[in-house]
C-alpha cells in the first residue's frame, strides 16, 4: 500500500498507537497524520510564492528536507511525498559549500530546515523563509501516481561530490511490498534504527515500519549507552543498524543479554564471524539478517545466519532480483570467475539526474550495475570484491581495498578497518590501512603474520595506522575523508603502526 494510504488508515483505525518516536517526544499515528496534514499546508501555500521550478520542470513539487534527524522529519517526509510531491534528502551534516551546490543543481521549490524544535520553509526563488507555525490550517496527504517522481537521494558513489538519484513511487511502493514480506514486519514490530533519516539504511526502516502500522524510534544522535537503554524499555523487537554501531552496542552490553530482540537487520559492510559471535551473546533471541545493496539498485542481495560466511561473501540474491557477472564486452561469465555485478529487479532506481556522470551506474538492457565486481558461486552466492571506481593501482598491481578490509577484519583482535591508496611517487598509488583495534590484545606481529596468510605479498598496505576510536559518519559509517586529513596532517589521533 502507498505511504500516504498507510498513514490515512492507521490514523483511522489506529489513532492512539504509536508511530513514531525521536529522543523524547513520541507522535502516535493521528498525531503523525496530523501533524503531516499540516505541513502539507504550509508547504502548499510556501509553494505559491515560488518564482521558479525545479529540475523536475513542473511534473511535481519539489520539496528538499534539511532537518538531519528532528522529531518531525516523519511529518515533513509524509508531507514531502504527498501525491504531487517529490522530497529531496540533503544530510545537514555535509559542509555548508557541499549542500549549496546540491540545491544550486536541484533548485527545489522548498526547503524545509530544523529551528530548534519547530521547522522553517524557505522558498529559495523568492528569498524568503517562513516558520511552519505561520501557517494555520491542514491539506489532505494524497496518493499519487505510480510514476511520479517520488524520491532524491544522494551518494557519492565512486567520486567525492554527492550525485542524486532519483526514484519513481512504484519501485518504492514494489521494495515495501517485498520488504514487509521477508523482513516479517507486524504492528507489534517495534523497530530501532538509530542512523541518519537523510541516508536509506534509516529512512528505509522508518518508511517500511510506518506502512506496516509498527512504531519506529529513532535517535539525533548514535550514543551506545544510551541506545541499549531505549531498546530494554521499549521492548524494541527490530534493531536496523550498520556493523560499527553493531559492535559498539555489544561491547557496550558487557555481557548483558537483551531478549526482546528479535531481528537484526545490518547493511553498509559485511559482519566478521566475531561480530555474529558477539551479537549471539548479547542478543541471544535475535535472526541476524544481512543485505548487500546501492541506494540506485535497491536490495540486492542477502545472508542470514546459514549462508556461506566467508570474507568476500555477500549472501544471494534478494526475493525478486537477478543477479548476473558481465565481462567488458557485456558477455555472461560463468560461476568463479570475477567480472561486473549487474542487478535485475523492480527495485532499480531511474538513475543519476541533474549533471550526474554516469560514472558507477549504467544499464546493460534489463540490467543495471554501480560498478561493483565480484563472481557468483554454483550455489548462487554472490562474492564481492571491490568497485572499479575504488581500485588501487600500485606499482602495477591492481588493489581492490574492500578485498583487503575483509582480510583485515578476519585477524585477531580487530573491530574495523578503513583501506584506500594515497599518492606515491614512483608506484603511482600505495595502498594504506588503518585500524580500530577491539582490545588491548592486538598485536601488530600478529597481524602481519595473518596478512602473510591471508594475502599475497602486493596487496599488503604499505603503511598501517591505529585509531583507537574511528571517526564517523552521520550514517554510522568511517569517515574516510576524516582519516585522509588526519594522515595528511600527522593527527595524534592516529598512532602508526608501520
Amino acid at each position: 500500500m502507498p505511504l500516504a494510504g498507510a498513514i490515512a488508515r492507521h490514523a483511522g483505525e489506529r489513532p492512539h498507537v504509536p508511530a513514531f518516536r525521536m529522543e523524547s517526544r513520541v507522535f502516535t499515528y493521528g498525531e503523525l497524520a496530523a501533524d503531516a496534514c499540516r505541513i502539507l499546508h504550509a508547504v502548499e501555500r510556501s509553494a505559491g510564492l515560488a518564482t521558479e521550478q525545479s529540475v523536475l520542470s513542473g511534473r511535481v513539487r519539489l520539496i528538499a528536507l534539511e532537518t538531519g534527524n528532528h522529531p518531525l522529519f516523519a511529518a515533513a517526509f509524509i508531507a514531502a511525498t504527498s501525491g504531487g510531491n517529490c522530497a529531496a534528502l540533503i544530510d545537514p551534516h555535509l559542509p555548508d559549500s557541499t549542500r549549496q551546490r546540491m540545491k544550486e543543481k536541484l533548485k527545489p521549490e522548498i526547503v524545509i530546515r530544523a529551528a530548534g524544535d519547530l521547522l522553517h520553509l524557505e522558498v529559495p526563488s523568492a528569498g524568503q523563509t517562513h516558520s511552519l507555525d505561520t501557517f494555520d490550517g491542514s491539506s489532505p496527504i494524497r496518493v499519487g501516481d505510480e510514476a511520479e517522481p517520488f524520491l532524491v537521494v544522494f551518494t557519492s558513489g565512486t567520486t567525492g561530490e554527492p550525485k542524486a538519484i532519483i526514484r519513481d513511487r512504484q519501485s518504492w511502493r514494489l521494495s515495501l511490498e517485498i520488504g514487509q514480506d521477508f523482513f516479517g514486519l507486524r504492528p507489534e514490530t517495534t523497530t530501532y534504527a538509530p542512523g541518519s533519516l537523510a541516508h536509506g539504511l534509516a529512512l528505509y526502516a522508518l518508511v517500511e515500519s510506518l506502512a506496516a502500522g509498527a512504531e519506529f524510534i529513532g535517535a539525533r544522535h548514535f550514543e551506545a549507552r544510551q541506545a541499549l537503554d531505549i531498546i530494554g524499555a521499549a521492548r524494541a523487537k527490530r534493531l536496523v543498524l550498520v556493523p560499527t554501531m553493531l559492535r559498539r552496542l555489544c561491547d557496550e552490553a558487557e555481557g548483558a543479554h537483551l531478549r526482546c530482540v528479535e531481528k537484526i537487520t545490518v547493511a553498509g559492510a559485511k559482519l566478521t564471524p566475531a561480530d555474529r559471535s558477539a551479537a549471539a551473546r548479547t542478543f541471544p533471541a535475535a535472526e541476524v539478517i544481512e543485505y548487500f545493496g546501492a541506494s540506485e539498485l535497491g536490495f540486492i542481495t542477502v545472508a542470514g545466519a546459514d549462508e556461506h560466511h566467508a570474507a568476500t561473501a555477500v549472501g544471494k540474491a534478494f526475493p525478486g532480483v537477478r543477479l548476473a557477472i558481465l565481462d567488458d564486452r557485456g558477455n555472461r561469465l560463468p560461476p568463479g570467475e570475477a567480472g561486473t555485478i549487474f542487478v535485475d529487479s523492480a527495485l532499480i532506481s531511474d538513475g543519476y539526474m541533474v549533471g550526474g556522470d554516469n560514472v558507477g551506474f549504467r544499464r546493460h538492457g534489463r540490467l543495471a550495475t554501480v560498478g561493483d565486481l565480484g563472481s557468483l558461486d554454483e550455489d548462487g552466492t554472490l562474492h564481492l570484491i571491490g568497485r572499479a571506481g575504488g581500485m588501487v593501482l600500485s606499482g602495477g598491481n591492481n588493489i581492490y581495498p574492500s578485498e583487503v578490509e575483509s582480510a583485515i577484519m578476519a585477524a585477531a583482535s580487530v573491530q574495523s578497518v578503513l583501506a584506500f591508496g594515497l599518492d606515491h611517487p614512483d608506484l603511482g598509488s600505495e595502498l594504506v590501512a588503518v585500524v580500530q583495534p577491539s582490545d588491548d590484545r592486538f598485536e601488530r606481529e600478529a597481524l602481519e603474520r595473518h596478512l602473510a596468510d591471508a594475502l599475497p605479498r602486493y596487496k599488503h598496505p604499505r603503511k598501517v595506522w591505529l585509531c583507537r576510536e574511528m571517526p564517523m559518519t552521520a550514517s554510522g559509517k568511517i569517515a574516510a575523508g576524516q582519516l585522509r586529513q588526519w594522515i595528511a596532517e600527522e593527527n595524534g589521533a592516529l598512532e602508526r603502526l608501520f
